[in-house]
């Protein structure tokens, strides 16, 4: 008899395969999302799984994906995440975590990182521009999330993007 799935986010088991895609849906399978989702299937900055439990309603959760990738550049606080589906920052971030399987602040920290590796593959733009525009303050935090997030540096990452082509 052969292995039986089992849906990596909670480990129960999965009966068929069918059934496991259905139950692995991506926060970055909300549309905004969807593109640098594909784009980025073999990097290691892969956006999170979505927890299949309650949490928040899934147009309140395309919504607030909407902001937070028409919003990156910006300084994203729980409040304006919470504003966006009219709850109580406590409230929301309670139910975003039940329904991405991370907090609000993590989940928009992946976003950045997602979009800064498809803006590394350009190289238009500086590193120091690239923190910019993802919503960080200074390259060097930047590049400590980058680092944590991914497990390399923004320059290494360029460098074996580029000489993987």
């Amino acid at each position: 008899m052969g292995r039986q799935a089992v849906e990596p986010a909670t480990g129960t088991p999965v009966t068929d395969e069918v059934t496991s895609r259905h139950v692995r849906h991506r926060v970055a399978a909300c549309e905004a999302c969807e593109a640098s989702d594909a784009a980025l299937s073999q990097d290691p900055a892969s956006p999170v799984e979505l927890v299949p439990t309650g949490g928040l309603p899934w147009h309140r959760l395309r919504r607030v994906c909407d902001f937070i990738q028409d919003n990156l550049s910006r300084q994203l606080t729980l409040m304006d995440l919470s504003t966006v589906v009219h709850m109580s920052p406590y409230h929301f971030a309670r139910l975003f975590k039940q329904s991405t399987g991370v907090p609000p602040h993590r989940f928009v920290l992946g976003q950045r990182i997602v979009r800064a590796s498809l803006l590394l593959r350009s190289a238009r733009l500086s590193i120091p521009e690239v923190a910019r525009l993802v919503g960080f303050r200074t390259p060097s935090h930047f590049t400590t999330a980058f680092r944590r997030m991914t497990g390399i540096t923004p320059s290494a990452y360029r460098w074996g993007w580029r000489h993987e082509r």
